[in-house]
């Protein structure tokens, strides 16, 4: 590792990143806009603690919508009637490193456990 990698971090990744977000301000109109509102949710709730997971989903989700932009492929026909639905399906995918994650495992093990306490 460089002296300055240890200082700013890894710059692949953050080429990468670039490279991702050119890609979405690349896009036409309203797969564009699509993007943007998708990364937004994914970012919030995505595996914020890995890197990798994260460049990954985000050039994934360039990549589903530039070849949906070059077939004309129609927003709905690509993320359904609940974006949320497809953004939930699409994230795990990747991973559970987000802090809602986290806290859905912790609620999960947290009943289990009451309900074996239960008998």
């Amino acid at each position: 590792m460089a002296w300055y990698e240890k200082i700013i971090g890894d710059l692949s990744a953050k080429k990468q990143w670039r490279e991702c977000r050119q890609r979405v301000h690349a896009l036409p109109q309203p797969y564009r806009q699509t993007a943007i509102a998708l990364e937004r949710y994914l970012l919030t709730l995505g595996p914020t603690e890995d890197t990798d997971g994260l460049i990954r989903m985000v050039s994934d989700l360039a990549e589903l919508l530039e070849q949906g932009a070059a077939d004309r492929t129609p927003i709905r026909d690509l993320v359904g009637e609940d974006p949320v639905v497809f953004a939930e399906e699409f994230m795990a995918n990747y991973g559970d490193g987000s802090w809602i994650g986290r806290e859905r495992a912790r609620l999960t093990r947290a009943i289990d456990e009451a309900a074996r306490s239960q008998g």
